[in-house]
């Protein structure tokens, strides 16, 4: 007699579910478009750090990029196994691995908020040039480490500071950043070469913002037309001496602990905690929010092993020598769409990684020209900036609009002391008088300038809880703006050499802290007059010819 639970002659077993693959044909797609940024991301390392920086080729090609190669390969293994790992659990074949790669806004804020300052007042004190070099690069690791630890450690407090600070507050900050340093400075550099900025920026607009259904992936096209441009107009030249020293580095090159360095740069930690505290909690909620994207495109990740890669992969990056973050990417849900799985990821760490330990982009980036990929980087700026008003509540936007102006302001204040260096003049106080007769008001661009992260994440958190009617959290804001200047961490400055620096000691931010709390006087002051209650509209001020 067959037992009741055997199948009968007909009866067919039930397929069992596909499960993951490690490489799809989607993945080939995915990985044009997320090593792209990568790429784009490298390229401007190498540029920055030889042209803004100074950086000998040694120490770019022999030290940074090889301990960047391992960062990419750690982290975008880790999210490869990861994603793995829970589509063979749940019996899915459609689970993409989350987007990683170098941070885009740490990048910038690093080299300009902390390795350049470092190496200019350094400079300014008769150090030599090498030396100079040595320290802005040891104030970068420093940095790098310090973000790192930031973003593991938020592996496990995450969720709590994400119900503390206002959203606009952080968004408006990121983005002041990004349409300064990022988008402004790259439009310009769009319109001083114009037949290939525009034409890569047209293209990208049209892939991106105009959902066109293109021949290639919108940012390889990009490329692809950047660079027909660039040498068609003689933009691009390889020259053989130049040729020569690039195929100089390549070989294998093995990062090693920079141990040492890190300790010596510890003498650098203060001054930029302004800077890398702040960056350290933008990568944090900027994952969270990446998290979140990922699970509305159906692939829901466990926030705390995601962070703690994250985190992973950034302070190994600064232990072996790299002075740039990585972080999740935006973006999950046009890879998944594109059809991306898990290959991508472990395709696009395995190819960066040993571009960058092989020494190869000397190479690339005569090959393919900053100009001809500058486009997809503003991109990302304008996703920043008009994400800041699109994820937080319309009545905040004068809060975000708020938050964007201390970034444009120390972007402008470096702008306009590059053009004073440029020009040969003295950097002393009577520097100041002459600008400020031609309404530029230098001094409160310097005084914006330090500590402007923090600055901008204060001023916004101030004026949304001004909105909501929090006004005693309002003064709060004002109180710690207040501390931060009265020891030096926020606005006060000094001229060293030819830059303007950060001046931390006991009362050096007087004025700005007796600023902060007269706000927190007259914050605490109206908190206690009446208000209509929330909802509800306030009684309009009759006009000034009004008899009553």
């Amino acid at each position: 007699m067959r037992s009741s639970l055997s199948p009968g002659p007909l009866a067919r077993p039930h397929p069992t579910p596909p499960g993951p693959r490690w490489l799809v044909r989607g993945d080939l797609d995915g990985l044009l478009g997320l090593g792209l940024d990568n790429l784009i991301q490298i390229l401007l390392i190498v540029s920055l750090c030889r042209g803004v920086l100074g950086y000998p080729d040694g120490l770019i090609f022999g030290t940074i990029l090889p301990a960047t190669g391992v960062s990419l390969i750690l982290g975008n293994g880790a999210y490869a196994l990861q994603a793995h790992r829970l589509a063979r659990r749940e019996g899915r074949a459609d689970r993409t691995a989350l987007p990683y790669g170098i941070n885009t806004v740490s990048l910038f804020a690093f080299v300009f908020l902390v390795m350049l300052p470092v190496k200019l007042a350094a400079l300014g004190q008769g150090l030599p040039e090498l030396e100079a070099v040595r320290l802005s690069w040891q104030a970068g690791l420093v940095a790098c480490l310090g973000s790192g630890l930031i973003e593991a450690a938020g592996a496990f407090w995450a969720g709590l500071l994400r119900r503390w600070l206002p959203r606009a507050a952080l968004l408006s900050t990121l983005a002041g950043i990004a349409l300064g340093y990022i988008g402004l400075g790259f439009l310009l550099r769009t319109y001083a070469e114009p037949v290939v900025g525009l034409a890569v920026l047209a293209v990208i607009l049209v892939a991106y913002f105009g959902d066109v259904k293109l021949p290639l992936p919108g940012g390889l096209l990009a490329v692809i037309v950047g660079v027909g441009l660039a040498w068609a107009t003689g933009l691009l030249q390889v020259d053989a001496p130049t040729w020569r020293v690039n195929a100089a580095q390549v070989g294998l090159h093995l990062p090693l602990p920079q141990l040492g360095a890190l300790w010596a740069g510890r003498a650098e930690l203060l001054p930029w905690l302004g800077v890398t505290i702040p960056m350290g909690l933008f990568n944090v909620l900027g994952s969270l929010q990446n998290l979140e994207s990922a699970a509305a495109a159906g692939d829901d990740y466990p926030v705390r092993s995601s962070l703690l890669i994250n985190g992973i992969g950034s302070t190994a990056a600064g232990i072996l020598g790299s002075c740039f973050p990585t972080s999740l990417y935006i973006g999950h849900p046009g890879w998944k769409a594109m059809g991306a799985r898990i290959g991508y990821s472990w395709l696009n760490g395995l190819v960066m990684g040993l571009g960058c330990l092989l020494g190869l982009f000397g190479l690339v980036g005569q090959l393919v020209p900053v100009e001809a990929g500058m486009a997809i980087v503003l991109y990302i700026a304008l996703v920043m900036a008009a994400q800041a008003f699109q994820a937080t509540p319309s009545r905040h936007a004068p809060a975000v609009a708020l938050g964007l102006l201390p970034g444009l302001a120390g972007w402008g204040s470096l702008l306009l002391k590059a053009g004073l260096r440029t020009g040969g003049a003295s950097f002393t106080p009577a520097l100041l008088p002459p600008l400020q007769q031609a309404d530029v008001w230098a001094a409160g661009a310097f005084a914006l300038e330090q500590g402007q992260i923090v600055t901008a994440m204060l001023l916004a958190a101030m004026l949304v809880f001004v909105i909501e009617q929090r006004l005693a959290a309002a003064a709060l804001c004002a109180f710690v703006a207040a501390a931060g200047s009265w020891v030096g961490l926020l606005h006060a400055w000094r001229f060293a050499g030819a830059d303007t620096v950060l001046n931390p000691g006991w009362g050096a931010g007087g004025p700005w802290a007796v600023g902060y709390l007269a706000m927190a006087a007259v914050f605490l002051l109206a908190s206690r007059r009446p208000r209509p209650a929330r909802g509800q509209i306030a009684p309009e001020r009759p006009d000034c010819d009004d008899p009553a």
